[in-house]
């Protein structure tokens, strides 16, 4: 394992979403296109794990994301966030949080 220091690790920018939509990419069978809210805006995002979760599986959870990634386009798809998961047998699970926090709460 990698050691970072605290300085790096700082600027990661951690925040609670609510995963507002999901949906199927036609032609691809691992990834999903998804918006998630993050309070006061809207994101488009790439999800893994397709071939285990249906979309309206997703739609609603309250997860944790890393919010400054950079954009990167899959599929020809902006994807502006990174949804954090736990990898159990290449199966994501997905961290999530109570739905009572509230989207766009930054996690310390």
């Amino acid at each position: 394992m990698t050691e970072i220091s605290y300085d790096d690790f700082s600027k990661i920018d951690l925040r609670v979403a609510k995963i507002k939509s999901a949906e199927n990419i036609p032609g691809k069978s691992r990834i999903l296109k998804g918006t998630i809210s993050l309070g006061d805006e809207l994101r488009d995002v790439i999800i893994g794990g397709a071939e285990y979760y249906d979309p309206e599986q997703l739609v609603g959870m309250t997860v944790i994301v890393v919010a400054n990634l950079e954009t990167k386009k899959l599929a020809g798809i902006e994807s502006n966030a990174m949804l954090l998961a736990a990898d159990v047998d290449d199966k994501p699970y997905w961290l999530s949080v109570d739905e009572s926090v509230v989207s766009g709460t930054k996690i310390k």
